[in-house]
């Protein structure tokens, strides 16, 4: 996929304080921002799809009337 611009609007002293973190970590706000959004979304992710492991499991439980639970299947990365 290819990138855009993103307009915000951000508090002066958060703009201020961002590009301190940046330049002290040897980057941009905007890459500070892009990561945050891509660590978010992927966050996002993993939880849907957990949601949908569950679920699965949880219909399987009540369709075969009786499986057990495994942490493995609740807590699997």
């Amino acid at each position: 996929m290819g990138k855009r611009n993103l307009t915000l609007q951000v508090d002066e002293e958060i703009i201020h304080r961002a590009k301190v973190l940046a330049a002290r970590r040897g980057t941009s706000v905007s890459a500070l921002v892009a990561r945050q959004l891509e660590d978010l979304v992927e966050a996002e992710d993993r939880y849907e799809e957990a949601w949908r492991r569950a679920r699965k499991a949880m219909g399987d439980v009540q369709a075969g009337g009786g499986r057990r639970w495994r942490r493995e299947d609740l807590y699997e990365r």
